[in-house]
C-alpha cells in the first residue's frame, strides 16, 4: 500500500502544478529544489484523497510512505505532502517517529520545512513528557540550527499545558545566538505562550529584557499591551 500511497500523491500533485507559479514560489522560498506551483492548501486536499484511497494500515507502513517521499522528492510540494502524511492521527503519539522529524529537520533545513513539524513534536511532548523533556533540552545545544528552532518551538500547541520551566531554559540556552531564525522563534514561544498565561512572558521579558535580541522581546511581547 505504500508504493500505491506515494505513487498517486507523486501523481496528483504533478497534475496540479503551474509552472509559472512555480517560478515564483521557489524563488520565495530561496529553494534550490524546484516547486510545482502547488499551493499550501492544495497539497493538503492531495494528500487527503490519496490517504482516503490508500490508507496506510500500521505505523510503519506509514511513516515508510513519509520517508519515501520525502527521501525521493523532486519538488518541494512532495515534502510538504510527507509533512502532512505526518499528522494522521495513526502515528500522533508515536514515539518512533522521532528519528523521522528528526531526519526532517536537519535535511530540510528551512523555516517552512522544519516549522511543519512543530505541532508534531508538541504532541509528542505532551504524550511522553519524561521522554521528550530531557530530549528536547539536548536538542536545545545541538550545533545545527534547525534543532535548536524545533526546541524552541516545540511547544506552540501547548497553549496552558505548556511547561514554562522547559520553555525558559531551551530560550535561556539560545538567548545570545544572534541567527535571525533563532531569535524569531524566541518570539514566536513567547508570543503563542503569552496567550495563555500573559503574566509568566511579562515577569520574564522583564527579567530578561537586556538579555533577549530587540527581535525576540519585540515578537514575545506583541500581545501583552492588549491584556
Amino acid at each position: 500500500m505504500t508504493k500505491e500511497l506515494v505513487e498517486s500523491i507523486r501523481s496528483s500533485l504533478r497534475d496540479a502544478g503551474d509552472a509559472e507559479r512555480a517560478v515564483g514560489a521557489q524563488a520565495y522560498m530561496k529553494s534550490e529544489m524546484p516547486s510545482l506551483g502547488v499551493r499550501v492548501p492544495e497539497v493538503r486536499s492531495v494528500v487527503k484523497a490519496a490517504v482516503k484511497e490508500f490508507p496506510p494500515s500500521t505505523p510503519p507502513e506509514l511513516r515508510g510512505a513519509v520517508l519515501q517521499l520525502w527521501r525521493e522528492a523532486k519538488a518541494r510540494e512532495e515534502r510538504y505532502a510527507a509533512i502532512d502524511l505526518t499528522g494522521l492521527r495513526l502515528v500522533k503519539e508515536d514515539l518512533e517517529m522521532l528519528p523521522v522529524y528528526e531526519e526532517i529537520i536537519r535535511t530540510g533545513a528551512w523555516w517552512d520545512l522544519v516549522d511543519g513539524v512543530a505541532h508534531r513534536i508538541c504532541a509528542l511532548l505532551l504524550a511522553h513528557k519524561p521522554i521528550m523533556t530531557p530530549l528536547l533540552l539536548g536538542w536545545a545545544r545541538d550545533r545545527d540550527m534547525w534543532i535548536r528552532r524545533a526546541a524552541i518551538t516545540a511547544q506552540l500547541g501547548a497553549k496552558t499545558r505548556t511547561d514554562h520551566a522547559l520553555l525558559a531554559a531551551v530560550i535561556n540556552h539560545n538567548m545570545d545566538d544572534k541567527e535571525f531564525f533563532i531569535r524569531k522563534a524566541i518570539g514566536w514561544a513567547l508570543r503563542e505562550y503569552s496567550k495563555s498565561d500573559p503574566e509568566w512572558v511579562r515577569a520574564f521579558a522583564a527579567d530578561n529584557s537586556t538579555s533577549l535580541s530587540p527581535l525576540s522581546l519585540r515578537e514575545g511581547t506583541r500581545l501583552l499591551s492588549s491584556r
